[in-house]
């Protein structure tokens, strides 16, 4: 089933609190994958990304997240399945399109390399499958959380008060914005 969750503060954060905050909320749905667990932060944007695991495509480390692009431009957290992701790493193989050759098999990697050689839009206009994520451009510093057309996986957000300053909070469940304070 895998699950996300994360946080963005407009000002900057330490890294210790986004951790801590974004551990919280991973361990709220962690029964949505018990196969691995992974914290992404970036302190200096206030913001943090924590993915829950089920391993079903790739079952080998590589497939560990939060993840990051071939050229750490992107970092993402999916939960979901992109059905034809064989087909478009055939594309991308096709095109000379790969910054470097693949690490693993997962249809995460492949939604990497597909968004760094076409954009977000279009990658998406590809896709098929269900999926919702949550997607940071380090170079832009834009976050962005997308779902299927169908909204087949979930994706809940919502601005929150928190140490006096308004945090964007946003997850695979509702418990796990309601593991962050306030």
């Amino acid at each position: 089933m895998c699950g996300f969750a994360g946080l963005w503060r407009p000002t900057a954060a330490s890294a210790e609190e986004l951790e801590a905050h974004s551990r919280a909320m991973a361990a709220a749905i962690a029964h949505r994958g018990p196969d691995d667990a992974g914290v992404w932060c970036d302190p200096a944007a206030g913001l943090a990304l924590a993915h829950r695991r089920l391993a079903i495509l790739d079952l080998s480390p590589a497939g560990h997240q939060p993840m990051a692009s071939a050229s750490g431009r992107y970092v993402i957290a999916f939960n979901g399945e992109i059905y034809n992701h064989q087909a478009l790493r055939r594309e991308l193989e096709a095109a000379a399109s790969l910054q470097q050759s693949w690490q693993g098999h997962s249809d995460t990697e492949t939604l990497l390399a597909a968004i760094e050689a076409w954009g977000l839009a279009a990658t998406l206009r590809r896709c098929a499958g269900m999926a919702a994520f949550a997607l940071w451009d380090r170079h832009e510093r834009v976050l962005h959380l997308a779902r299927d057309r169908f909204g087949e996986k979930p994706l809940y957000w919502g601005w929150l008060q928190a140490g006096g300053q308004r945090v964007l909070a946003f997850g695979s469940e509702l418990a796990a914005l309601r593991a962050l304070p306030g």
